[in-house]
């Protein structure tokens, strides 16, 4: 692989290992500050996780091996304290006109770092919605502190600098901030990031939201327990699949709605709460039923497997992994197979027990677009 793909490869690796370990604080945080899910924000959002690892990429790879010969004939030098010398440096060439300048060495730099922090404006200002000036300082304190880590060779992790640390560098990164700055307003173009009432009133519950509510509960079950297997094997200790399934999954599955308001943490993402047929909280036994006959009968199913090594009980969790799906997907109010046993609705967190948007108190037009 080349070396300057390589960068480009780490970024979007390592941006998506990011992005999916923050998916589910990005949709809860999306769903309460924009109301509702747009696929075109996420993708930007993603976009702007990749980016900021481009940012690191290509400031510190391809790394060399650090060892003292290479370090005696390669380490970089002093700094370049000297503001606006890549001035200078465009000037040094003889030649002049524009086939002279668009072939001056110095020039791809320049135009480089200005480039290379244009995103970081307009993604500022636009996703994280912060000030111009907010936007710029940050800019430039990102610039800064990468070029520190150039200065100590990444915090002494290397056996000496092998990029310059550069004040130019600071002005160009800087000013590239600033034009992304000026030329956000063009992301609002991009689709998907239209949303359909004001965040606080409340939204039809889709197929759709159910959908990722559910995917959200078997996540966190799985992720939780292979962070306790991880766990487990870093102290020495054994831990049986069995239980790094069943520990998380009555946890995320039970215990959390018992504790609660009777929504999972799915459901609690995507503002979503269980209602029973008079439209209060959920009692105890009817949040039992939902958990064995939902997601918990899921993993239930997934531990007689292993617990007794048999194909079955999986190819059973399966069907009614699927089943749950369609279910959910199907009836107008789709509350799911798990909503139908247990006799469990489903209503939008931001409805009211007199079945009033919470913003329609203070807001009765918004109330009224609906």
């Amino acid at each position: 692989m080349t070396d300057h793909r390589m960068p480009a490869l780490v970024a979007f690796i390592g941006g998506a290992i990011v992005a999916l370990l923050f998916a589910v604080p990005y949709l809860a945080w999306t769903y309460r500050r924009r109301g509702e899910f747009g696929w075109g924000h996420a993708l930007l959002a993603f976009v702007f996780v990749v980016y900021l690892f481009a940012i690191w990429t290509y400031a510190l790879l391809p790394a060399p091996d650090t060892t003292a010969q290479w370090c005696a004939q390669h380490a970089t030098g002093d700094p370049q304290w000297k503001p606006f010398q890549f001035i200078d440096d465009i000037r040094t060439q003889r030649e002049r006109g524009i086939t002279a300048l668009l072939h001056n060495r110095a020039l791809p730099q320049v135009v480089f770092n200005v480039a290379l922090f244009v995103p970081f404006g307009m993604f500022g200002r636009h996703l994280l919605r912060r000030g111009p000036v907010t936007v710029v300082l940050g800019g430039f304190l990102m610039s800064l502190f990468v070029e520190f880590t150039q200065l100590t060779g990444v915090f002494g992790l290397f056996r000496c600098p092998y990029r310059i640390f550069d004040v130019d560098d600071l002005i160009t990164n800087t000013l590239g901030t600033l034009v992304g700055v000026l030329i956000a307003p063009l992301l609002r173009l991009f689709p998907g990031q239209q949303t359909s009432a004001p965040a606080g009133v409340a939204r039809p519950i889709t197929g759709r939201r159910r959908i990722l509510g559910m995917a959200i509960d078997v996540a966190l079950v799985l992720l939780l327990g292979a962070a306790l297997q991880v766990l487990a094997n870093r102290t020495g200790n054994e831990l049986k699949p069995l239980l790094a399934i069943a520990t998380p999954a009555v946890v995320v599955l039970l215990l959390v709605p018992l504790l609660g308001n009777g929504a999972t943490v799915g459901q609690w993402v995507v503002l979503l709460r269980p209602v029973d047929p008079l439209g209060r909280k959920p009692s105890v036994a009817r949040v039992i039923v939902r958990c064995v006959t939902g997601s918990g009968g899921f993993f239930a199913l997934v531990c007689w497997a292993l617990l007794h090594e048999s194909n079955t009980p999986l190819a059973a969790a399966g069907a009614m992994l699927v089943v749950s799906g369609l279910v959910a997907l199907w009836p107008k109010d789709h509350r799911g197979l798990s909503g139908l046993l247990s006799g469990l609705g489903l209503v939008d967190t931001r409805v009211t027990e007199a079945g009033t948007s919470l913003a329609a108190k203070d807001h009765p037009v918004a109330e009224e677009r609906r």
